[in-house]
């Protein structure tokens, strides 16, 4: 097997359970060295071995990102342990409020919301930025929501409505900026999945995280700027 260092390496953010952790599992079978960030190093390290039991292409790192401090140290720890990062996946978010109106939510729930799941997104973006400039191959997915879809949205869910309606924003404007760098950024919807209490089952991690994977693996000059479930177009 090739030294991880001529693997393509890929960041993920929440990725010890759920969407998250199917994600690194994919990315490692196509043959990607995987950072499996997680807020919890030790939930970190058992996701990792369940995956990967051998280390070979899942490591696990502490990252928290709401903690601009932890945020710089992790882009540090990726620069020396790989020198290299060419796909980051922002899946770290807070759960949907789910019963909660925005005439009467408390606001501090809507606060932590765009911390993890815009500012989050935006912290990791930022820092790797320069990794992801030197690679041949550059690419960020931003996991958002249909919940985040302006012309669906009709109430509820306030905190992560808003929240992912913001990340769809930052999307658009890093795809607008980055485009002349050649590093692709385009937003995903991987659908309600049945960890999350979908109603009428929902869809299974392998299916949502196919929608990310199909971001991660877009070719050169591939669409940049797009909101997508399973590869098609979603409403703004």
């Amino acid at each position: 097997m090739p030294l991880r260092s001529e693997l393509p390496v890929a960041v993920v953010t929440g990725g010890n359970r759920g969407i998250g952790l199917e994600v690194c599992r994919q990315l490692a079978l196509l043959g990607y060295a995987v950072v499996l960030g997680s807020r919890d190093y030790r939930k970190g390290e058992l996701a990792a071995k369940e995956i990967d039991p051998e280390g070979a292409r899942v490591t696990p790192c502490h990252l928290e990102v709401d903690n601009s401090v932890n945020v710089a140290w992790m882009a540090d720890w990726v620069r020396e342990r790989f020198g290299r990062v060419d796909a980051v996946v922002n899946n770290a978010a807070t759960p949907p409020d789910r019963w909660a109106i925005a005439g009467t939510t408390d606001l501090s729930p809507v606060a932590e919301a765009l911390d993890v799941n815009l500012f989050g997104a935006w912290r990791v973006t930022q820092v790797l930025l320069p990794l992801l400039r030197s690679s041949p191959r550059p690419r960020v997915v931003n996991v958002g929501s249909e919940g985040g879809s302006l012309a669906l949205m009709s109430g509820g869910f306030p905190a992560y409505s808003v929240s992912k309606a913001a990340l769809n924003a930052l999307t658009r404007m890093l795809a607008g900026e980055l485009a002349r760098d050649g590093i692709l950024v385009n937003a995903v919807c991987p659908g309600w999945t049945v960890g999350e209490g979908a109603e009428g089952g929902g869809r299974t991690y392998a299916q949502g995280a196919a929608s990310v994977i199909w971001a991660v693996t877009l070719p050169n000059g591939g669409p940049t700027g797009t909101f997508t479930r399973d590869g098609r177009p979603l409403p703004w």
